[in-house]
């Protein structure tokens, strides 16, 4: 088996477009002034699609142009805020209007309005969506990505402007786009030598906290660079030469968008600078003999405590998340494990070798000039 390290391919940048199935965009005549919207989705991720999509939340802005009283001339725009996370449910008709009874009207018939949506709530996001001082835009501030898949969201914005005269029949259509970036882990191995059983995975240390701006459609990470650990739990699962999913029931993870720097392994191996890695939870095996190999079986001789069964095998990721796009790594067990978890015992350590080699030192014969005769009852005569 070659002495290389566990190997990762990534799939990065996939856009996913809308798929055929989603709900087509209708038009209806208009009954009264008041403002909808019509949604559709630039990508498309696990969590939010056309199909689901339900419920959104708008503001409103206008600008009005203003003039300096002492050069009368034009300065620029005073912005002004005609509603504020507003919520927007979705009919039968595929339009989304505003919710709990409530009704927005149409302004003058030329007056543009600029809209700015999110999906989902303030209160699922865990964070608050503010409007700037100057009332020209929004940031959902110090937005922290839950350290629980299962409770991270897929949090998508869509900007638009619109008038009465363009809009009060057909609605204004909102192009979302997913704002975070979408993470799966897949693990294979085509080594018959070894048995790879896996229970879970771990993404190390990315980055978890930022402010999005609704203008710019940007993140800013938070200032402290923050990082954590995202643990994943899956049912046991014996690798082989087909790719497998190991993010569990939970599905794939939605994390932040940003540029990783790897774990250095040899001089940090206890990763003291909190960098990002990826982990495998598993079982080596050997396949002839059943023998565990790692969790390595000479750990109960200092710990003394019985072996482990499973142990995190581990290597150093460098990548850049974009938001809207997909990345699929996968873990390939075929020449290699890796190294231990930053978390492990004894971090940064080489999981499996290169293969045992012997060097073979054959000795000349040496002639002990020694002759002894024996007769047949075995006694020496000579």
């Amino acid at each position: 088996m070659k002495k290389t390290p566990l190997f990762l391919m990534a799939v990065s940048a996939i856009a996913l477009a809308s798929c055929s199935e989603d709900e087509p965009v209708s038009v209806r005549q208009a009954t009264n002034e008041a403002i909808s919207f019509r949604s559709a989705m630039g990508t498309r991720a696990t969590e939010t699609t056309n199909a689901n999509l339900s419920k959104i939340y708008v503001s409103a802005i206008f600008g009005d142009s203003t003039v300096n009283s002492s050069t009368k001339k034009m300065d620029g725009y005073k912005y002004s805020l005609y509603f504020d996370n507003a919520e927007f449910d979705k009919g039968a008709d595929s339009f989304f209007t505003a919710a709990n009874g409530k009704e927005y009207a149409w302004l003058s018939p030329k007056q543009q309005i600029n809209f700015f949506a999110y999906s989902p709530s303030q209160d699922e996001l865990g964070a608050d969506i503010i409007m700037k001082d100057d009332n020209s835009g929004m940031t959902l501030e110090s937005f922290a990505v839950p350290e629980n898949i299962a409770d991270q969201v897929d949090f998508i914005t869509a900007n638009a402007s619109g008038t009465r005269d363009d809009n009060e029949t057909s609605g204004v259509e909102l192009t979302f786009d997913h704002r975070l970036s979408q993470i799966e882990l897949r693990a294979k191995s085509e080594n018959d030598n070894y048995t790879y059983k896996v229970i879970g995975a771990r993404i190390g240390r990315p980055q978890y906290m930022g402010t999005f701006d609704f203008n710019t459609n940007e993140w800013t990470l938070d200032d402290w660079h923050d990082t954590v650990i995202y643990d994943i739990a899956c049912d046991t699962t014996t690798l082989s030469a087909t790719p497998v999913s190991i993010m569990g029931a939970n599905g794939n993870a939605m994390l932040m968008p940003q540029t990783l720097t790897p774990w250095d392994y040899k001089n940090d191996p206890d990763n003291v600078a909190r960098e990002a890695y990826l982990s495998v939870l598993v079982n080596i095996t050997r396949t002839d003999n059943g023998m565990q190999i790692y969790p390595f079986p000479i750990e109960s001789e200092f710990t003394h405590k019985p072996v482990r069964e499973y142990g995190w095998a581990s290597i150093p990721l460098s990548s850049t998340w974009e938001q809207g796009k997909k990345y699929i790594y996968t873990l390939d067990f075929t020449n290699g494990a890796g190294t231990t978890d930053p978390d492990d015992p004894y971090p940064g350590t080489k999981i499996i070798g290169g293969p045992i080699k012997f060097t073979v030192q054959v000795n000349d014969w040496v002639d002990a000039n020694t002759e002894k005769v024996y007769d047949m009852n075995g006694k020496e005569v000579k």
